[in-house]
């Protein structure tokens, strides 16, 4: 016979600088944006006035820095998931890093890379669709590049070098 077992946990209390010392290892474990520590802030029972404490102590130590964020996912999204800048741009929005920001930090990405990621998920996929013609691999590829967030002219470029 299966039991089920259900664990319940109180809500803990902790003082503020408790709360302060666990954002900061929040922010120090990962670059985060000011969305996301906001958002982790909601787990403790905070006014308004010691959220704002908080904030401005993590921004004046450095533990938040947006630009350094931006920076930092901009790299990791496209060099280890192979995003492509529409993506990258629109998960960065969704987080409220502006438009400004975020075309200023997209130097973070080396325009040959770039090119040279397009080309290499272009062949690595179009090899793998079997049993189509090729005008339907090609449609299927420049699709799924597509759906990573790459730029249409930028594959159909890459695609006719």
């Amino acid at each position: 016979m299966a039991h089920s077992f259900f664990i319940t946990m109180e809500k803990k209390s902790f003082t503020f600088d408790e709360i302060k010392l666990k954002l900061v290892n929040y922010c120090v474990y990962q670059d985060r944006c000011h969305s996301e520590v906001e958002q982790k802030m909601k787990e403790f029972l905070l006014i308004p006035e010691a959220k704002d404490d908080i904030l401005l102590y993590l921004i004046k130590e450095n533990y938040l820095n947006e630009e350094r964020f931006t920076r930092s996912y901009i790299r990791g999204k496209f060099y280890i998931k192979h995003w492509g800048k529409n993506k990258i741009k629109l998960n960065l929005k969704q987080k409220g890093i502006t438009e400004k920001l975020i075309s200023k930090c997209m130097d973070e990405i080396d325009e040959n890379d770039y090119e040279e990621t397009i080309d290499k998920i272009y062949k690595d996929y179009f090899s793998k669709q079997k049993g189509l013609k090729d005008y339907q691999r090609k449609s299927k590829t420049i699709k799924y590049l597509l759906s990573k967030g790459f730029e249409y002219d930028i594959i159909l470029e890459v695609n006719n070098e």
